[in-house]
């Protein structure tokens, strides 16, 4: 997304008047979540600054700043629990993503799974991007972001972006002050057989790229589309 990421960071991106970060807070705001916390570094004061001036009623939003030496995706969640600012159970985003999925039946299989962890998937096929998920019995019995190719040649799924996880697993399994990839993390629990599986069945949208940003552009369209024409009827 250069050079538009050069001088704003990705989640703060204007996307149909506003801030890519509105949408995906407001969508977990309706699902209930009011406790947030964003693990920063790239021009990360923007994104303080930002919240401190359109804060939102009844949500609470912490901050964990890697500051210039970033950590890595798991290195970030680890530094969030040094800080002590993680529940026991809690949910895990990218900045760039929005998952039109419900969390409440996610966390409900996360709970009835007694894993550590678990990751929602989606019937990829290759369609979105490189399938990198064997699933199975709602188990993730592989992840592997770079499969052998007798491996991939199995993988039908891919990883939708959002993951459950406990804090004792990241902190028996990623070592604090260093970098380190949720990937690996993901993958080593996939062998051992401690890795939950949940499938969704709609599309995620990400602003990773032109592509995605003008394909969630277009999916808000619609949705405003469909609303109106809701209100028309009604």
């Amino acid at each position: 997304m250069k050079p538009r990421t050069d001088v704003c960071p990705k989640t703060l991106l204007e996307v149909n008047g506003r801030p890519f970060a509105w949408y995906q807070l407001q969508w977990m705001i309706r699902q209930g979540i009011a406790d947030f916390v964003y693990c920063i570094g790239h021009m990360g004061g923007m994104i303080r600054e930002y919240w401190a001036k359109n804060p939102i009623g009844g949500v609470s939003i912490h901050y964990v700043d890697e500051g210039s030496e970033l950590r890595g995706t798991g290195g970030a969640i680890r530094l969030a629990l040094d800080h002590d600012v993680l529940d026991e159970e809690f949910l895990v985003i990218y900045g760039d993503s929005y998952l039109p999925v419900e969390i409440g039946p996610v966390m409900r299989a996360f709970r009835e799974s007694g894993k550590p962890a678990l990751m929602t998937v989606l019937r990829n096929g290759g369609k979105w991007d490189a399938s990198n998920v064997i699933f199975a019995g709602n188990e993730v019995l592989r992840y592997d972001k770079c499969p052998p190719r007798e491996i991939a040649g199995r993988m039908a799924f891919i990883d939708y972006g959002l993951s459950v996880l406990r804090r004792s697993a990241v902190a028996k399994r990623i070592p604090s002050g260093v970098r380190y990839d949720l990937a690996r993390f993901y993958h080593s629990l996939s062998i051992e057989g401690q890795l939950a599986g949940f499938e969704v069945g709609e599309r995620f949208y990400e602003i990773g790229s032109p592509a995605g940003f003008n394909d969630f552009t277009r999916y808000l369209l619609k949705l405003s589309s469909e609303s109106s024409d809701r209100t028309h009827r009604s």
